[in-house]
């Protein structure tokens, strides 16, 4: 670039300055014929769409998402971001599960009742030379919390899609016929060359179980806290279960589990279950039922009839024990909301209620079947990993394949978290998976742990409790799993699964720089020593 500042007083002047303009010029011109291309990227606009996005002018959108939670949202700016013609299906529930009775409004009921068992640990406290002399919480203002919080991601996400021209309509959408969604009961339709089924998923209650909302709840009732009970059982012990728990026992209350495999958190790694146990089970109010069903179930009235559970033995299904509680809460997981979305008008067979796909989250008319052109499913409804932010990864991947990018998620790179206190958090296989495949395809499990207590930010903090384990193939060093439960698991976690997702080894981040003094060393003393080095 020339930029040109002289000052033409006269005639004489303004003829040499064009004089000077044309010899730049051409000068440029000839520059610019022997200069290296350099490519540039192609500006996203409205009106301009990319060629593999062009619209049909057969149908009203180019995308129709039937759910308007995580999943859908995220598929919905993904296609926006692609040029494509977006309408979004709510049914009166923009955010989902998530935001309005999920992960959102239960981190704001842990976080606020983290506070008061932060606060009520005068032993703890005075180890930082802080004295306490006691906490009292309003119920009704933590609740209020959390409903606010809810309320505001939601709104969040409804401001974040009409600022982009994205259509919501209110109604729940139903598949009439293909590429042709129906709104609601009305009779009216809308047609999309591609659809995109993210209804979610409704809480799991077995039978025999009779769930009132107000002393027998699923996660959708005990978010509200419309009560504090003194004995409260909880029937499950996975991520749920644990975390509502967590937020009980720091706000008064005991806790009973009632699970019906024989170890308490299944669904986590052994050795951090166990750990798990003694950091956030035996130090507090809980007690457990293990290899039993909560068989029957019977609300009571809060403050005059307890709630009434019958346990069988979940083997011989005899009667083992009957107790009386002040409220029963029902975490023993999540159905596909796919009972009403019409895939009965496209001769689709679930399973279980889910919803069959293949990698690129294109649907299957069945087990093992065929692809149904222009119709996808993302998130809890086709079962691969009930956690949000893969659903949301799942509506990406599928705009992608959509518009002709061929793209798959490896479920393997997605992290989960259990927001306790502290947390728990992985990816990747457990220590029995990664054995088991190991054997198979005949390479060798590597092991390596690092330690909390070894940690300076975390002794700091007189939070030394907990270990992130980290499990790798000792001839390549690609790391398989990771395990963590400590301070900030949930964060710290990330790392790790970028990690696997790009292919980084375990040598190569072994050498990378971590913060000090972090938590994050702790997974670099793992690190280190999955190689051989050593950690300071």
């Amino acid at each position: 670039i020339v930029v040109l500042n002289l000052r033409c007083d006269n005639v004489c002047s303004k003829m040499k300055l064009l004089t000077i303009s044309k010899a730049l010029v051409a000068g440029l011109a000839t520059a610019t014929a022997f200069a290296p291309t350099r490519q540039r990227l192609p500006l996203r606009t409205r009106s301009a769409r990319p060629a593999a996005a062009s619209v049909s002018m057969e149908y009203d959108y180019d995308v129709i998402i039937i759910g308007c939670g995580v999943g859908g949202h995220g598929a919905a700016l993904h296609a926006d971001a692609q040029g494509l013609k977006v309408a979004v299906f709510a049914g009166g529930d923009v955010g989902g599960t998530c935001v309005n009775r999920g992960c959102v409004p239960s981190k704001a009921l842990l976080a606020a009742s983290g506070r008061v068992r932060d606060m009520s640990d005068t032993a703890h406290l005075k180890s930082m030379g802080i004295e306490s002399h006691g906490v009292t919480f309003e119920r009704a203002g933590i609740a209020a919390h959390a409903q606010q919080l809810a309320d505001k991601v939601k709104a969040n996400l409804e401001m974040s899609l009409k600022a982009k021209g994205i259509e919501i309509v209110a109604d729940r959408g139903v598949l009439v016929a293909p590429n042709t969604v129906g709104l609601g009961n009305t009779g009216k339709k809308l047609t999309a060359k591609n659809i995109i089924l993210a209804p979610g998923s409704v809480p799991f209650v077995p039978p025999g179980v009779e769930c009132d909302e107000k002393t027998v709840f699923t996660s959708d009732g005990g978010l509200k806290l419309e009560f504090v009970p003194e004995y409260v059982a909880i029937v499950g012990s996975g991520y749920i279960g644990l975390e509502f728990s967590d937020v009980y026992t720091a706000l008064g209350s005991e806790v009973t589990f009632i699970e019906a495999l024989p170890d308490l958190m299944p669904g986590f790694d052994r050795e951090i279950a166990k750990l798990a146990e003694r950091i956030l089970i035996k130090p507090r109010p809980i007690d457990y039922r293990l290899g039993v069903f909560a068989s029957k179930v019977t609300p009571g009235i809060p403050g005059v009839k307890p709630v009434t559970i019958e346990m069988i033995d979940a083997n011989t299904k005899e009667h083992v024990e009957t107790i009386e509680v002040d409220a029963c809460m029902v975490a023993t997981g999540r159905s596909p909301a796919t009972m009403d979305l019409g895939l009965e008008n496209m001769d689709i067979e679930t399973v279980r209620g889910f919803v069959q796909t293949n990698d690129q989250m294109q649907v299957l008319d069945g087990p093992d079947g065929k692809v149904v052109d222009g119709l996808w499913c993302i998130g809890d409804a086709n079962g691969k990993y009930m956690l949000a932010h893969a659903a949301s990864a799942q509506g990406i991947s599928a705009v992608e394949n959509m518009v002709g990018r061929e793209h798959t998620v490896n479920h393997e790179h997605v992290p989960a978290a259990c927001f306790t206190h502290p947390e728990v958090a992985f990816v990747g296989l457990n220590e029995a998976q990664a054995q088991e495949r190991a054997e198979a395809e005949g390479w060798t499990l590597g092991k390596s742990v690092g330690h909390f207590r070894a940690n300076s930010k975390a002794l700091a903090e007189n939070e030394a409790d907990g270990v992130a384990k980290v499990l790798f193939k000792t001839e390549t060093e690609e790391i398989v799993g990771v395990h963590i439960i400590g301070l900030h698991a949930a964060d710290l976690i990330q790392e790790c699964a970028n990690a696997m997702a790009a292919g980084t080894t375990v040598r190569e981040i072994a050498m990378m720089v971590h913060t000090h003094p972090t938590l994050s060393e702790v997974l670099d003393s793992a690190f280190k020593g999955a190689v051989g080095m050593a950690a300071h």
